[in-house]
This record gives C-alpha cells, structure tokens and sequence, in this order.
C-alpha cells in the first residue's frame, strides 16, 4: 500500500502540467522536490519542498530560489506560501502551494521591477510629489511637482517587462505646450531605445543589450524635465524662463517672453535666443552660454558662413543710417 507521501509524487507527476501549465518538474523524489515556474524570462523561480517526519499532518517545508527576483521579493512569497501551507495541513499540499506561487507571480506584475520602484522613490520622487502603485494592475501613476507647476504620468509595465517597454500615458500638465511635447515625445524615445537596438552599432562599446525602461523614462520626466524647468533661468538675460504662474506663461511665439527648447534642453526666451543667434561671434556655430554645447533651434537653421553675412550687411546698413543722420544733423 502506498504511503501519502508516495501517492503525492505521483499525482505531481501526472496532474502538475494540467493545473500550473507553466510549471516545469526538475525533480520529484521522497527526500526532495524542485519544481520551476516560469512565467517569462524575468518572472521565474524554484520551489523546493522537503517532507516534514508527520507530514501531511504538519507544514511541508518550502524554499523559494531565483536569479532574476530580488531576495525581498522572494522572502515576502515565501512568507505567504508558508501561511498557505498550515491551511492546507492534513492534505496534499504541493500541487497547491506551486498553483499559489503561480498565481502570487501572475496577480503581481510589478514583482519583476519591485528594486527599480523602490530607488525611483528614494532617488526620484521628491516630497511634493504624487507616486502611486497599483500592484495587481502592474501601473503606476506619478504626479510630479515643482512650484505651481506639475505633469501627471501613467506607466504600465508590461508583462514580458524588460524585455517590453513600458506604457506611457500623459494624463495632464500645465506646462507650455512647446515643452509638454518635448517631454512626451523624449520619454517615448527613450522608452524604446531601451528595448530597440540602434541602427548602427559601436564597435568599440559592449554589445548592446535591453535595458529596464522605467527608471531612465521616470528620471527624464521628473529630474530632467518638471523638477527642473520651473527654477531654469535663461541662460542670456539669467531671469526665470517659466512664469511663476503657469497660466500667465506666453503663447504667442514671436512674443519675447515665450520660451524656446533647444536640443542641449536648456531653455530661453525668445527675444534672448533670437538677439543672442544674430551676434557674433559665429564660428563653429553658436554655443549654449550654460553648457558650450552648439544651439540648434529650426527658427534659427542657417550656417555660421550666412549668420556673419547677415549680421555684416546689416551692421553696414546702420553705418550708412548713422552717417545720413549725422550728414542731416550738420545742416
């Protein structure tokens, strides 16, 4: 006559695939059982199981192994099975403890980017700020601020996340438009370099590999971008670029105040960039006074060659202005 525990080998063997079809056995022996789940390439894990003297009647012994989960995560699984595993004392117990496991993995999709979330909140999310995360919907929803000013950002993780970037979706902000779109259409770059590789490779760096996107799309979004724009001073006139009131900041983009993006992300005001673009000196290209870098701006796409004549032939046509002024001033 079998014994429980011989019994529940067997029907390990028979009955595990049907109920955790990703479940894979490794090995299914009295003195030891490993069983892998693998739900995808960065949600997967070990359960090992060792029978107790009086089992059933007693707790079967689980210990929780992965690569790819921090040990936190697994702890806190570990926990919980546990917890299961006295419910389920006087019967078999581990086709029900893996099927939990399962499920623990399956209902919490931000399991696979838990210690990027937690240094986000140390490093990134400032005390004004709005973070919250929806586990079991595997989102997280961020309202970021500085001043009066704020931008609200949806992330949803994917569920082959790293290997998929994230979702990005702008919920609302009081920004000037021109830099709203900035800031969508950069962090959507930067979502998917994350997981595309370029179209042309280095040599001389590491093979490119995929890189968990939530951390460099969060850090653009608050650190580069809202946390910073509403205390950047032009770099020409050193006044605030932003209007200390969002709503009073100008539309009209001819007007001096309305305030211009350049490609280094430094920003300035129109009437600056614009008398800053028309002085010499032009070799090499105009350089952004905060970081050296050359300003390219589409209101200003001309070469240093034509700037300088520019700037030549009206400098000459003051001359002659003055010179008929001062010839009519003589009379």
């Amino acid at each position: 006559m079998s014994s429980p525990i011989q019994t529940e080998l067997k029907d390990v063997q028979t009955r595990l695939k049907n109920v955790v079809p990703n479940a894979e056995i490794i090995g299914c022996h009295q003195a030891n059982v490993q069983i892998k789940i693998v739900r995808t390439k960065h949600k997967n894990c070990i359960c090992q199981f060792q029978f107790p003297d009086d089992y059933p009647n007693a707790p079967i012994l689980l210990e929780l192994k992965s690569k790819v989960f921090p040990a936190k995560v697994l702890d806190a699984m570990l926990k919980m099975a546990e917890n299961e595993a006295k419910k389920l004392v006087g019967r078999q117990q581990i086709i029900s403890l893996v099927k939990f496991v399962n499920n623990f993995i399956t209902d919490n999709p931000l399991l696979v980017c838990s210690d990027e979330i937690s240094k986000i909140k140390k490093k990134i999310v400032q005390e004004q700020d709005e973070f919250k995360v929806k586990q079991k919907a595997g989102v997280i929803n961020y309202k970021i601020i500085c001043k009066k000013y704020y931008l609200h950002v949806k992330l949803t993780v994917p569920d082959e996340y790293p290997e998929e970037c994230v979702s990005i979706e702008f919920k609302g902000s009081n920004f000037p438009k021109i830099l709203e779109c900035h800031f969508v259409a950069q962090a959507h770059e930067l979502a998917r370099r994350s997981v595309q590789p370029p179209l042309r490779t280095d040599p001389k760096k590491p093979p490119w590999q995929v890189q968990p996107s939530l951390t460099p799309v969060l850090d653009y979004i608050a650190s580069q971008c809202v946390h910073k724009f509403p205390i950047e001073t032009c770099p020409c006139c050193k006044k605030p670029a932003l209007h200390e009131e969002p709503e009073k900041c100008e539309t009209n983009p001819t007007a001096d105040d309305f305030v211009e993006w350049v490609y280094c992300k430094h920003v300035y005001h129109h009437s600056c960039l614009d008398i800053y673009m028309k002085t010499p000196p032009f070799t090499g290209g105009k350089k952004c006074p905060k970081c050296n870098s050359r300003i390219y701006h589409e209101k200003w796409n001309i070469s240093p060659e034509l700037a300088e004549e520019r700037w030549a032939h009206k400098e000459a046509r003051k001359r002659e202005i003055d010179e008929v002024t001062d010839f009519l001033d003589l009379m």
